[in-house]
């Protein structure tokens, strides 16, 4: 080739390239630190470290028809559906948050197969159905559905070790789906991939941040084509339809616009998703931050049953939320749910968890409550495999991840703490070694101390979320106090920093009323939702049924009234009215309803509030009618609960 066309070619390639498209971006408003970045303290820590010890660590041997060497994910002929990867999914998270070798061993086989398991037309784990047995999901080898799971198992296996296998997988697989979702679309094998799809688009797009590789966002548009139009079902209003859809689907699939959102920039996707929350207490929400769904979706009344696999999915779901958006109102929900639903759904030990909660829960006993599957009348029994074996499998995800997104790294090269707990994050900035402790008992208080260490001076952004509970929130640097500090925002410092600062966050948190189901209400302060902790009796029985949901479960039963209403006036002024204690408890002035009584293991139907007919609803004989004090506590301190209480015109 002659200089002429050397130079030919040159100017030829520059204008086809000046005429090409540009790549579209992908854009987070924040992104993850490595796996392990970020370690746990004070309560935080304990609450691990319980999960761990007490039902996390070893399910390989309390569970192992499932979870053991048998396993599909590790190349055996037992289950290979969902159960295997949604242990991982939690187990490798919990591992490296808690830096435990033992923990890493035991993931690291489940990890190996399936880098391994990868076949020459990009395809990976197991390949065959076998004969079902009872309690082993032996079939739909080929399923999209768990797939999904493993995917998101490498994704943060590589956040945690940058091992270099994972992205040419993850991009073969992907290029694999593209071609073969044209005959065997995401809903071939089951119905399940087709409403969390969102799950792997999430995985899908990370990917493409990385490789660029435009074969990937043409997946990210037949995923989207293919899939449940959650931005239609959230538009017509199909949250207001109980039945409508599977309550797990539901909140793995919400947020599956804004992910999508993340590549196209279409602002009906915000807007659908936007629909959602607008939507989200007036049909379906409690205080707790959970919604009626006891597998088929309800309403809010608040004796419904909410699933503990719909908490751990709504948390992740909301933290990749956080992601993309910044908003600090998917802060603040995340908040509610890991305070309250989240801890109030296992037993204080961990040993124990309920297939479904309730919002008002009288009794924990067999029976079917009005639950739309109540699973042979365990669904809401204390027990190690009562209701339905998913939840054991997957809850485990909800402490680490959470643990995992206290510290983001934002888009303009900062730090960001969006959600709070006690935390230590290392990790370095532009050749500076930078180490945060986060000293607090939050959510119990409205104090956080962020002690920031640099080895040597460099500037970056800190940002700081501001909740919208708080009033007259304030931030002081070194002693210095800062302006402009607004609730349901976030305050960024840029500043250098170098040696030891020292940052003061203090959110005041009033006790305040919201209102729900039947115009019932609810007492709050700060992120916390506070109950009736309605005393109960342990009783310990025998399973009859096969072994199928284990060989024994819990029943608790109510020894202490609970059958109370708030009063009318004192709604009015609720800081003044509702006197917290030092101990974090509240006291709040009530009386008891006699016709609200029990109804097949659950608070009968509430009446509708403010209760005027003082006198068809009140007796004035012993303990009836009588306005008293009664003692709340924070929601996940209680078993037994009233959190939506009526309220009563005291005449």
């Amino acid at each position: 080739m002659n200089k002429a066309h050397i130079i030919v070619t040159i100017i030829l390639i520059g204008v086809l390239t000046a005429c090409s498209p540009a790549r579209p971006e992908v854009s987070f408003a924040y992104q993850e630190f490595p796996l392990g970045s970020i370690k746990p303290q004070g309560w935080l820590k304990e609450q691990l470290i319980l999960q761990r010890d007490n039902v996390s660590a070893n399910l390989d041997e309390t569970y192992p028809e499932v979870m053991g060497a048998s396993n599909g994910w590790l190349g055996g002929d037992g289950d290979q559906w969902e159960r295997g990867p949604y242990w991982i999914d939690g187990l490798l998270p919990l591992a490296y948050v808690l830096d435990d070798g033992s923990l890493k061993e035991k993931v690291k086989p489940w990890v190996e197969w399936a880098l391994t398991s990868q076949r020459e037309d990009g395809n990976f784990g197991p390949t065959k159905d076998y004969t079902p047995v009872p309690g082993i999901q032996r079939t739909n080898s080929l399923d999209w559905w768990p797939r999904m799971v493993v995917l998101k198992i490498l994704q943060q296996h590589y956040n945690a070790t940058q091992d270099q296998r994972v992205i040419p997988f993850l991009e073969k697989y992907f290029h694999y789906q593209l071609s073969a979702l044209k005959d065997t679309p995401i809903n071939h094998w089951t119905f399940w991939a087709g409403f969390r799809h969102g799950d792997e688009m999430v995985v899908l797009l990370w990917l493409y941040n990385i490789t660029k590789d435009p074969k990937l966002l043409e997946l990210a548009d037949l995923l989207h084509e293919q899939g449940f139009d959650f931005v239609r079902y959230f538009n017509e209003e199909g949250i207001s339809s109980p039945g409508s859809i599977h309550c797990v689907n539901l909140i793995q699939g919400m947020k599956e616009p804004m992910v999508y959102w993340s590549y196209k920039k279409d602002g009906q996707l915000v807007e659908a998703t936007d629909k959602f929350f607008n939507d989200y207490n007036r049909f379906i929400g409690y205080p707790s931050g959970m919604f009626g769904g006891d597998e088929s979706l309800r309403d809010n009344e608040p004796t419904r049953g909410s699933e503990l696999c719909s908490a751990v999915e709504f948390m992740y779901s909301l933290e990749e939320l956080i992601k993309i958006s910044g908003s600090t109102s998917y802060a603040d929900h995340l908040e509610r749910i890991a305070f309250n639903a989240l801890p109030a759904q296992m037993s204080k030990d961990y040993k124990l968890h309920q297939y479904f909660q309730q919002a008002n829960q009288i009794s924990i006993s067999m029976g079917d409550h009005n639950f739309s599957s109540p699973k042979e009348g365990t669904a809401n029994l204390m027990g190690f495999l009562t209701g339905y074996p998913c939840c054991l499998s997957n809850l485990h995800q909800g402490w680490p991840k959470f643990t995992q997104n206290l510290w983001l790294r934002s888009t303009t090269g900062g730090i960001a703490a969006m959600i709070y707990a006690p935390s230590v994050l290392e990790t370095d900035i532009d050749g500076a070694h930078v180490v945060i402790t986060e000293d607090t008992l939050y959510p119990k208080s409205d104090e956080i101390v962020l002690s920031i260490k640099a080895d040597k001076q460099i500037r970056f952004p800190l940002t700081l979320r501001i909740p919208s509970w708080t009033e007259g929130p304030s931030i002081t640097i070194n002693g210095e106090e800062q302006k402009d500090v607004i609730p349901g925002e976030t305050y960024t410092v840029d500043r250098v920093w170098g040696g030891t600062d020292t940052l003061r966050l203090r959110f005041p948190m009033k006790v305040f009323v919201s209102r729900w189901y039947e115009n019932s209400a609810a007492i709050e302060r700060g992120p916390l939702v506070y109950a009736l902790d309605v005393k109960g009796k342990w009783e310990k029985k025998v399973n009859t049924s096969e072994g199928r949901y284990g060989q024994e479960y819990w029943e608790v039963t109510a020894i202490s009234p609970w059958n109370y209403s708030l009063v009318h006036a004192d709604l009015a002024n609720p800081a003044e009215s509702f006197q917290y204690q030092e101990d974090g408890s509240i006291l709040a002035r009530a009386a008891r309803i006699p016709v609200w009584t029990e109804t097949d293991g659950n608070a009968g139907p509430m009446p509708y509030s403010p209760i005027e007919r003082y006198g068809t609803y009140m007796n004035y004989t012993k303990n009836h009618g009588l306005v008293e004090t009664i003692r709340l506590v924070p929601y996940a301190e209680t078993t037994l609960r009233i959190s939506e209480f009526p309220v009563v015109i005291k005449q």
